[in-house]
């Protein structure tokens, strides 16, 4: 089975993505896209899976444990870094909407039962990672260090200027070693189009994933609203075709006691990292921070 999930092949009715541990072939990690019309709202148990609340575009209230948290969002994930809640498992989740909005649910099969939690878009750090033609923004609103109000849910953003590369040098978190954890890991893409600001199906990006033995070597094309499954080897990179910006969600869970987002490098590219200090960042990055574009 591909690793591969176009657009459309995970949807659940209107909806535009329900992967389960299960539907992907795994024990940790899934992932939810809802669209919600304006006026509306949609109840949502949880049951053995935390999650985040995080708006992709416009705002929705989030009602859950007798809390209530109000979700400002942002119009597009490359115009602004977005507020988001942290809702725990055994939870019965209410979303409403006024003026609609599409909103992803990262989630991570758990144990503990965590309270619930909102998170303000001024609190999440941007980081500036890479450098010249590699250089991308990771926004860190839900990893460790950042974000320690979870169980085993990790999950980040990233905006690739059009044209550049991500997610490289390639590495891979699929065992328990010295410098990485066993986690798995989704990739859900958005990808601007000529505007660099609203997503659209016109423009493209292309992602790689590949094992060592050989037995995953794969190289897609990815468009607006695609998932791409990591169940294990090195993944990168993600390159931004010219003329389209690319968005990603990445949403990471495992076995491991303590959160943790670890990693080892494809020992054949690891020494791209060393350049990288002398090298000049692309000044397109950061991209968004909590009050919008930055340029």
């Amino acid at each position: 089975m591909s690793l591969h999930r176009p657009l459309g092949t995970l949807s659940d009715g209107e909806d535009p993505v329900r992967l389960t541990p299960e539907g992907a072939g795994w024990s940790w990690t899934g992932l939810r896209v809802l669209l919600l019309h304006p006026g509306t709202s949609r109840v949502i148990e949880t049951g053995e899976f935390e999650a985040f609340v995080l708006p992709l575009s416009g705002g929705c209230v989030v009602e859950v444990d007798g809390q209530r948290f109000e979700l400002t969002g942002r119009d597009s994930v490359f115009t602004r870094v977005t507020d988001f809640a942290y809702v725990p498992r055994d939870a019965t989740v209410t979303l409403s909407t006024h003026d609609g909005v599409e909103v992803a649910l990262p989630m991570a099969r758990c144990t503990r039962r965590l309270d619930p939690r909102y998170g303000p878009a001024e609190d999440v750090p941007v980081e500036v990672r890479g450098a010249g033609n590699a250089t991308r923004q990771v926004t860190n609103f839900g990893v460790p260090g950042v974000w320690d109000h979870a169980d085993k849910l990790n999950a980040c953003e990233l905006i690739t200027p059009d044209g550049n590369w991500s997610s490289y040098p390639p590495h891979k978190h699929d065992e328990a070693t010295e410098c990485e954890v066993l986690n798995e890991e989704i990739y859900y893409f958005r990808i601007a189009g000529r505007d660099g600001v609203n997503t659209s199906r016109d423009g493209f990006g292309l992602h790689r994933t590949y094992t060592a033995d050989g037995e995953i070597d794969e190289d897609v094309a990815v468009r607006d609203g695609d998932v791409f499954l990591i169940p294990r080897g090195y993944h990168g990179p993600c390159v931004a075709a010219p003329g389209y910006p690319m968005y990603y969600l990445n949403v990471l869970a495992g076995p491991a006691d303590d959160r943790s987002m670890a990693f080892c490098d494809d020992p054949a590219h690891g020494w791209v990292r060393d350049t990288w200090a002398t090298t000049p960042l692309d000044p397109r990055c950061p991209v968004t921070n909590a009050k919008g574009r930055v340029r």
